[in-house]
């Protein structure tokens, strides 16, 4: 038993409200809770997003619920509702006077933790926001003049010469027990092939990667055929891990400053949601909002076809069929099937943005939707417009021997023309489809459309 006390000689109680945090280590929020006294972990399964269809993050958030809660022995209370009500009650029934929880910098989190915050205030509770996703919070990083920056490399100079504090050492807790909990709801077994989900799986994921592949990051990160990236975005969006121990492990100013800028960027598209909330779904350059988009029944059927990766061009339809398959995408790749969808197909980038957020396992609305509006020349970009990415080109450039073309579209499996089988001398391989759109025309037809924004 802890020796915290009130002054009537008690023990204190608090509550730590796990959100985007689900670890022990390196969680300031719950070094926080865990020092004045006795701590009620709790999550809470709020309406606004379990009420939705269950998603790939859906699964691997309730299998991370489950690591968390052994982490805990057993400890973690689960409750559905409102996250204000449910709070300020069980505040009321236990006895704490402190609710603690990570900072939320996203749209929704802001308003629903001001309104928690009012709530408690009414019962006397006070709600403490210690630490966040972010080695470096939304809002901090700005120009001389104070004002946010909106392009990424001056972003970069300036986030790195803030820079972040170090993780904490594992906080020593008393949990607090009688406290009911709900069960998780019964899912049925997910269909893609997720990860682990536990701070254990983070870090023997990072142990891979840092010792097979982070000195080779910078060559090696655009190719999808190979096992180069980190693939850790599913344990940042969930917390399993924080982005300041993966700064501490990659030794940011070595060589490995490539894979910490990657980790910039994520903090980056939060700081543009953070100062321009409507951005979400909105385009961060207003001028782009007359940029003419295709409609009707033509524009429905491609795009089921790009949903499907049954467009005709294989490496688009790689990085579809395996986000099916998986809940995941190579980077590379999201950004080779974002151009094709916005700038081959003339769809509007929030078509994708939304598919991909139901999809993706690590789905974020700051780095999905503000990714998707670099790409489709919306964003934060100075001129990204006129990038339109040539599928084959980049095929033959970033998976030229074509592996991941062949895993992920078996069809293709012995086609020579494996970046372009439409030219194969047999035609088409069966089992395949023809380009559903001639990448030329449409990359002349993007530009045509971008004269009628920048009236050159």
């Amino acid at each position: 038993m802890v020796d915290i006390q009130n002054g009537r000689g008690e023990v204190s109680t608090a509550i730590h409200w796990f959100r985007r945090d689900l670890r022990v280590a390196d969680n300031p929020s719950l070094a926080a809770a865990c020092s004045h006294g006795e701590v009620i972990p709790v999550f809470i399964l709020d309406p606004e997003f379990m009420d939705r269809p269950v998603t790939p993050r859906t699964h691997f958030l309730f299998a991370a619920l489950r690591s968390l809660n052994e982490s805990l022995s057993g400890s973690l209370v689960l409750r559905t509702g409102a996250p204000a009500e449910v709070l300020s009650e069980l505040a009321r029934t236990t006895g704490a006077t402190e609710v603690y929880c990570a900072k939320d910098f996203a749209p929704y989190g802001r308003r629903r933790d001001g309104e928690v915050a009012a709530a408690l205030k009414e019962h006397g509770v006070k709600l403490r926001g210690i630490g966040s996703p972010y080695a470096v919070d939304p809002g901090v990083v700005l120009k001389d003049d104070g004002t946010p920056l909106a392009v990424f490399t001056p972003y970069f100079k300036r986030w790195m010469n803030i820079g972040w504090a170090d993780p904490i050492e594992t906080p020593k807790a008393c949990w607090a027990t009688g406290v009911a909990s709900e069960n998780l709801p019964d899912i049925e077994t997910s269909p893609h092939s997720l990860p682990i989900a536990s701070e254990k799986a983070a870090w023997e994921r990072w142990d891979v990667f840092s010792g097979t592949a982070l000195a080779g990051y910078p060559d090696n990160r655009n190719s999808p055929g190979i096992d180069g990236t980190s693939m850790m975005s599913p344990y940042l969006r969930f917390g399993l891990v924080h982005p300041r121990q993966l700064l501490a492990e990659s030794h940011p100013h070595d060589v490995n400053k490539s894979f910490v800028s990657e980790i910039c960027w994520r903090e980056f598209y939060a700081d543009v949601l953070f100062n321009k909330p409507q951005t979400a779904w909105e385009n961060l350059q207003a001028k782009m909002n007359v940029l003419p988009h295709d409609t009707g029944s033509i524009a429905e059927e491609r795009f089921k076809a790009w949903c499907a990766g049954r467009t005709g061009y294989p490496i688009v339809d790689a990085g579809m069929r395996q986000l099916l398959a998986t809940g995941w995408m190579h980077n590379r790749v999201r950004m080779i099937v974002a151009s094709f969808l916005v700038k081959d197909l003339h769809l509007p980038w929030q078509w994708g943005a939304r598919y991909f957020m139901r999809h993706l396992v690590d789905g974020d609305l700051a780095s999905n939707n503000h990714g998707w509006q670099w790409t489709a020349g919306t964003g934060t970009d100075a001129a990204p417009y006129f990038r339109v990415f040539n599928p084959t080109m980049q095929s033959e450039k970033f998976d030229p021997p074509g592996d991941y073309i062949r895993r992920w579209v078996p069809e293709l499996e012995d086609c020579q023309a494996i970046h372009a089988p439409s030219t194969a001398d047999a035609g088409v391989p069966s089992g395949y489809v023809a380009p559903i759109v001639d990448h030329s025309v449409e990359r002349d037809e993007s530009l045509r459309r971008y004269k009628i924004v920048s009236g050159k």
